[in-house]
């Protein structure tokens, strides 16, 4: 990457702490500007960048090579953008822990793609809250979020949840599950598009609904990485006014998520394009309009 006078002037006047020049640096990998095996500037370019003395840029690249973002940078050339192998993520995770900040990654994108298929937005709505608390601190400025998120049909018998006793309470257990789905729903959308009246930002929100009850949930973020997970089904009981609701559920926060990212290989990168062709082909033939109500 060559410093410019335009990068010094995106930046800003005054000097920079070590951790401000982190921020700055690890937003340019996440959205691609710096990309995976790219040199960065030398440290006197950084700190003419950024108006600071050399000290500063190695305490900020030394946080960076800490997080996996970065190699090689104790050695006399300039440090490269870690690779898959160097910046990979950990092992399988729980939904509610490693889904936020995946998407803080994507977030860093101009243009922010999701696509999710679920049975509720239950785990997409926390977290969705630290890429947007960044883009409220202005640590995060996408210009464009699209979102598509495929849900199970009100009119469908689902697979689950329902009642361990067949048919006894199966439409409370199906109403329970639909209020479910239309409020998180809503709560996402409106989080969402909120952002167009604070920050400007282009915001589209759209959900469909599918006729069967997904197994498993998916998202796909920005076409270049695929989160799956299988749904757990267990037993377990709801407190209810007229006392217990015995359902077949599934435990979505707690099944781990797996990921697969197109630069981290030929099998990774075939699962994220043929899970965006599964997506996709749901969206435009099977899937039917869905107003949540």
């Amino acid at each position: 990457m060559v410093v410019t006078q335009e990068n010094a002037a995106v930046n800003g006047g005054g000097r920079r702490s070590s951790r401000q020049i982190a921020d700055t640096l690890r937003d340019r990998i996440r959205s691609g500007a710096l990309r995976a095996g790219e040199r960065l500037p030398t440290q006197a370019e950084l700190a003419g960048e950024f108006g600071v003395e050399r000290g500063a840029v190695r305490q900020a690249l030394r946080a960076l090579q800490e997080d996996g973002l970065l190699s090689n940078v104790s050695k006399g050339s300039p440090p490269r953008v870690a690779g898959p192998a160097v910046a990979a993520h950990e092992g399988p995770q729980p939904t509610m822990v490693a889904l936020a900040p995946r998407l803080t990654d994507a977030f860093a994108a101009p243009h922010v793609r999701i696509d999710a298929v679920c049975l509720t937005a239950q785990s997409l709505i926390p977290a969705l809250g630290e890429p947007l608390r960044l883009i409220h601190d202005g640590r995060l400025r996408p210009r464009r979020v699209d979102v598509r998120v495929l849900l199970p049909s009100r009119d469908i018998n689902l697979a689950f949840p329902v009642s361990v006793d067949a048919g006894s309470d199966d439409d409370a257990v199906h109403q329970r599950w639909l209020g479910m789905r239309n409020a998180q729903g809503q709560v996402l959308q409106y989080n969402l598009q909120a952002l167009r009246g604070t920050h400007g930002i282009d915001v589209q929100v759209t959900f469909r609904a599918l006729p069967f009850t997904p197994p498993v949930k998916l998202y796909l973020l920005n076409g270049s990485e695929a989160l799956f997970a299988y749904y757990t089904v267990t037993r377990r009981a709801e407190p209810t006014e007229d006392g217990t609701l015995e359902m077949y559920d599934a435990l979505g926060s707690e099944s781990l998520l797996f990921s697969f990212e197109r630069r981290a290989g030929q099998r990774d990168a075939a699962f994220v394009e043929q899970s965006q062709k599964w997506f996709d082909a749901l969206w435009e033939t099977i899937s039917t309009d869905l107003t949540l109500s």
